[in-house]
């Protein structure tokens, strides 16, 4: 099996927000942007009582490290056992056909875009995985409102960035 099902991801997405929103589970919405300055106040002993935004972030900027270690276990036991699809490479296969071949490239892309990336989630008030997965799942507006302008962006950023037009 070199793929699961799209209906497996949503069935099983939809489980993971059962239990996280749930008082049985985490009791909380699933987000990771949290994390980032959670784990720079561990890293750099910053104090909550002089940074109060880490006093916010005490208990789900702890969990959030949990779910974001989970997700790579579980994305690394998935194409290892299950879909045998495990490879490494710097390089994708798509980024090789429309872009070029370096390395450099594609690490200087990938941080530039990771970098704008966590700024956005901060001034959105949360990451997309929080407002795609949980906000959208709740109906919130402002989740709809971000989801939207997340989409006409990629399309947008895709059609300059993937120029497909013959040469």
């Amino acid at each position: 099996m070199s793929r699961l099902p799209w209906w497996t991801g949503g069935i099983l997405m939809s489980g993971l927000l059962l239990l996280t929103f749930s008082v049985f589970g985490a009791d909380r919405p699933i987000g990771a942007s949290t994390y980032i300055p959670y784990f720079a106040g561990l890293v750099f002993d910053l104090s909550p009582e002089k940074y109060s935004y880490l006093k916010e972030i005490q208990n789900p900027g702890a969990w959030e490290g949990v779910m974001l270690l989970g997700a790579l276990f579980g994305g690394f036991v998935t194409s290892v056992f299950i879909t045998k699809s495990f490879r490494i490479s710097l390089i994708p296969t798509g980024w090789k056909k429309y872009k070029n071949n370096s390395v450099l490239s594609r690490l200087l892309w990938s941080f530039v875009s990771g970098f704008f990336m966590i700024i956005g989630a901060r001034l959105a008030g949360g990451c997309t995985s929080g407002h795609f997965m949980s906000g959208m799942s709740q109906m919130a507006i402002s989740s709809m409102i971000f989801g939207t302008v997340v989409m006409i962006a990629l399309v947008i950023t895709g059609k300059f960035f993937y120029n497909t037009k013959e040469k």
